[in-house]
């Protein structure tokens, strides 16, 4: 992305990276609710370290991958681990 523009959206970054990891061994979708649905099952918003549940709050199997954080805990799983599944 950066070689493309000096100008890179945050969000955008974030969910760029989430999608590579999980594609190399995981179906991966866009549902109408959260960010992506991964193998039909497990539903991933993608967001800063402030980011809430609120748009996932009713949803099992839901976890956020947030940037920012060292350790994660319950279903804030740090977005930086998500590189090890390469």
């Amino acid at each position: 992305m950066y070689a493309l523009t000096t100008q890179v959206n945050t969000g955008t970054l974030r969910e760029t990276f989430f999608l590579n990891q999980m594609l190399c061994n995981h179906e991966v979708c866009y549902p109408k609710q959260g960010d992506f649905l991964v193998d039909q099952k497990y539903l991933f918003e993608v967001g800063g370290k402030n980011k809430t549940f609120e748009q996932i709050k009713d949803v099992e199997e839901s976890f956020l991958a947030v940037d920012g954080i060292e350790i994660g805990s319950r279903s804030r799983i740090p977005l930086w681990m998500f590189g090890m599944l390469y």
